[in-house]
């Protein structure tokens, strides 16, 4: 708090609501969320025919971003846990939302680099996209290593320890 020193805290701005449409939908044959098993789920991210220009040349790329909405989470479940143990594991650290890649946050808006297997008319196949069957695509973007990568980024010692798996023997 501020006060210590007779400064008053800064108000919080009122701001407009945002609205956003979704551009396409993801499909495939995960119909429930599940935390793991997404590294060899192949999707589909159908986009609206119209939208089928903008995908000029994204096939050129390794990688793309998917940016979606988990439209499964209730709107009263949205924000509802300011603060949890991930994975709901109390062997892990409590946590606040925000600290998280949870989907009870106040905006649940999803994001994944995943690999791009092909782009053909209004679908980009992909795989590894922790998207359910159906789930709203708000956006779609190149992965660019020299901008979505950095070397020397940091994560929690027990991050390291729960996906010790996933790394090679």
């Amino acid at each position: 708090m501020l006060r210590r020193f007779g400064r008053k805290a800064p108000e919080f701005p009122e701001m407009t609501d945002i609205t956003l449409s979704p551009i396409g939908y993801v499909k495939n044959r995960v119909k429930k969320p599940t935390p793991d098993g997404w590294a060899n789920v192949d999707s589909e991210v159908i986009l609206r025919p119209d939208l089928e220009p903008m995908l000029l040349n994204l096939g050129d790329y390794s990688h793309v971003i998917v940016i979606f909405w988990p439209d499964e989470v209730p709107d009263d479940m949205r924000g509802s846990t300011p603060q949890l143990h991930p994975r709901s594991d109390e062997q892990y650290p409590l946590m606040g939302v925000l600290a998280t890649r949870s989907q009870l946050r106040p905006n649940p808006i999803l994001v994944s680099a995943v690999p791009l297997l092909g782009v053909k008319g209004n679908v980009l196949r992909v795989r590894g996209l922790d998207a359910t069957d159906g789930t709203p695509v708000l956006d779609v973007k190149p992965y660019l290593p020299f901008a979505d990568a950095y070397a020397d980024a940091r994560v929690p010692e027990w991050v390291e320890k729960a996906q010790a798996w996933r790394k090679p023997g």
